[in-house]
């Protein structure tokens, strides 16, 4: 059984983001004085008196509001409360009991779920505000007192929200879970692509660029394994980024990335390639991870028989850099090609974490030299004494060698070649560390 979920909903700026990162002990929501900065559900997790749970944040909630993000931010909400066991509704002092905190309680109350009302900033020791009994009347029992900033009353909190918990269940243990970071331009269909792959409204889609702001994390369990998407903010280039907020979702998207094990880089097949895609991808090569490119939107385009090969030879060229990753043709809107997806996420993230051993590695140079010798300099052969697997994510190899300078970049590369053909180490950077040992003869 899955574990249990707690959702933290209310109105805008209340303080839930803050809340929610105090809980998990990770800056993962972004926190900004700016009313919606949320957007979206974001997951993570809790671990109180030796039991975790699922901690959702979700935006600020205005009942009425027709703006079609906030809206959305509406559903996001109802789609949290819907799936949560146990309800945090936060309010806030400084402000007091306000009409849509009311609004908000009504609607809890309507769901059925148990809710434990939380009054936040209340920053101060002592005696709470006479603004604090206001809460009361909500009739949601009694408010517990809690300064989300400096993390006092929280643990009274989540004792409310433990007795409140459905009773534990053994569970099975993780299986091994691909951590996969969805990446690329605003608009190319990054969240489309997530809600298609878990069948639900897991992410706030629209047109308007920069919708997405935090990194959303969504645990998808299917035939080809489990996972673990992370929905990332569309990046642009630096000199059209002047909001605080999207600055901040540049640096979760990076941070993504890094703790990915497999980024898949979405290109819109409609727009076609843009020099931001290849900075996009190239924060991923560095990095070192497994990489895939997704050209979505492919339902949209006017074809021949010709189209996709053409499409895929000017990507390759337009990714040389990375040639090792395989370019899929999907359809987030349909669903079209996404069990290929999967196989390559799982063929990338396995030759990203490959481990070859060293007889075998030598075997290959040994073979390798043969058929072609290893350049010489001024009468002075290149010699490559052996290799050896140094870590993996990326497969990195050492090559002790007589001199450096003689193992010139194109023979490295034949090596690789070599070396990606025996193993099949497709979707995965390599690298190379060379070391000189000075000549034995």
């Amino acid at each position: 059984m899955a574990r249990p979920v707690v959702a933290i909903v209310g109105r805008p700026n209340v303080g839930k983001s803050t809340l929610f990162n105090k809980l998990i002990g990770k800056r993962i929501a972004i926190v900004d004085d700016t009313p919606g900065v949320t957007r979206d559900r974001i997951f993570g997790e809790c671990e109180w008196r030796n039991r975790k749970v699922s901690l959702i944040d979700t935006g600020g909630i205005e009942p009425y509001s027709n703006d079609i993000i906030l809206s959305q931010m509406r559903r996001q909400a109802q789609l949290a409360i819907e799936a949560a066991d146990v309800i945090i509704l936060v309010t806030d002092v400084k402000s007091g009991l306000v009409a849509t905190d009311q609004e908000v309680a009504t609607m809890l109350q309507k769901s059925g779920r148990p809710v434990v009302l939380c009054v936040n900033k209340c920053d101060k020791i002592g005696e709470p505000d006479p603004e604090f009994y206001e809460f009361y009347n909500l009739g949601l029992g009694d408010p517990i007192q809690v300064s989300s900033v400096h993390g006092t009353g929280t643990g009274d909190l989540l004792d409310a929200v433990y007795d409140l918990l459905p009773e534990e269940v053994n569970e099975d243990e993780d299986n091994e879970i691909i951590n996969v970071a969805v990446i690329g331009r605003p608009n190319v269909g990054k969240s489309s692509l997530i809600n298609r792959i878990t069948g639900e409204e897991r992410c706030i889609v629209s047109n308007i660029a920069g919708t997405t702001r935090d990194s959303i994390d969504t645990l998808v369990k299917n035939d080809f394994g489990e996972f673990n998407f992370t929905d990332t903010a569309g990046l642009r280039r630096k000199t059209k980024v002047d909001d605080e907020i999207e600055k901040y979702s540049v640096i979760r998207a990076k941070m993504a990335i890094e703790r990915s094990d497999v980024c898949v880089i979405m290109i819109d097949a409609t727009e076609g390639f843009a020099d931001q895609d290849s900075k996009i991808a190239g924060l991923a090569h560095e990095s070192g991870k497994a990489c895939i490119i997704a050209v979505n939107k492919w339902d949209a385009v006017a074809k021949d028989g010709k189209t996709m090969q053409k499409m895929r030879e000017s990507l390759e060229n337009d990714f040389s850099f990375m040639s090792y990753a395989p370019i899929v043709f999907i359809s987030a809107k349909t669903g079209q090609r996404l069990d290929s997806l999967f196989e390559h996420i799982n063929a990338a993230a396995n030759a990203n974490a490959m481990r070859i051993k060293t007889g075998m590695l030598n075997d290959i140079l040994a073979e390798a030299t043969a058929r072609v010798q290893p350049p010489t300099d001024k009468g002075r052969r290149l010699k490559i004494y052996y290799m050896t697997q140094a870590s993996v994510k990326p497969p990195t190899f050492v090559c002790f060698v007589n001199s450096s300078d003689l193992f010139h970049f194109s023979y490295q590369r034949y090596l690789e070649n070599r070396i990606r053909d025996t193993f099949g180490l497709e979707g995965t950077p390599v690298r190379f560390i060379v070391r000189e040992r000075g000549d034995k003869e």
